[in-house]
C-alpha cells in the first residue's frame, strides 16, 4: 500500500492487486495514510497455488485491471 501511494502521489498510475481477504485492511491502510488508491482483489488464497492456477488468476484480472488502470 506504501508503494502504490507513493508512486501515486509522484504522477505514476497504478493499482493496488491483493487477495480478497486483505480488502478489509487495505481499507483500514488507506484510512491511515489518507489516500485510496485503485484497487483489484482477487481470489485467496495464493499461496500453494499450481503455476496454472496462477496464470487463471492473472487472466482473469486483466480486464478489471486495464479498467482501473485506465479509468479517469
Amino acid at each position: 500500500m506504501h508503494d502504490i501511494t507513493d508512486l501515486e502521489r509522484r504522477g505514476v498510475p497504478g493499482v493496488f492487486v491483493a487477495s480478497a481477504v486483505f480488502d478489509e485492511a487495505a481499507a483500514i491502510q488507506g484510512e491511515a495514510l489518507g489516500f485510496h488508491p485503485a484497487a483489484l482483489f482477487v481470489e485467496h488464497p495464493i499461496q500453494d497455488r499450481t503455476d496454472e492456477e496462477m496464470a487463471a488468476i492473472a487472466d482473469g484480472a486483466v480486464s478489471a485491471l486495464v479498467q482501473k488502470l485506465t479509468a479517469s
